[in-house]
């Protein structure tokens, strides 16, 4: 059984920094792409970022770029979402997921077929 399990989110100030963490059991991160999604209240959900399973490859929406960026500790694991200079409009919960074995990464949510359960990040202006 697959399960993933999402950490770090909290409140924190406009230009301020939080790292998410998202541990993974019943799956090897080695093999697996994985992604970060947010959903802000009334909107749909969207692609964050993603890595793939050989960590050579990262992929981030334009309005992330510059400010977060994905990593995994194959040992732990864990995939992160390290998020600097945050700005109220990344308020969001945000979800990790897991892809299919060996597959690119992707940012179309149907291509994850595994979520943890998310965690809240409140950004105050």
């Amino acid at each position: 059984q697959v399960q993933l399990v999402e950490s770090g989110g909290g409140l924190v100030q406009a230009g301020g920094s939080l790292r998410l963490s998202c541990t993974a059991s019943g799956r090897t991160l080695s093999r697996y792409p994985m992604a970060w999604f947010r959903q802000a209240p009334g909107k749909e959900r969207e692609f964050v970022a993603a890595i793939g399973w050989s960590d050579t490859s990262t992929d981030y929406t334009d309005s992330v770029k510059g400010r977060f960026t994905i990593s995994k500790d194959n040992a732990k694991n864990t995939v992160y979402l390290q998020m600097n200079s945050l700005k109220a409009e990344d308020t969001a919960v945000y979800y990790c997921a897991i892809g299919r074995f060996l597959a690119t990464i992707d940012s179309r949510a149907s291509m994850y077929n595994y979520w943890g359960q998310g965690t809240q990040v409140t950004v105050s202006s």
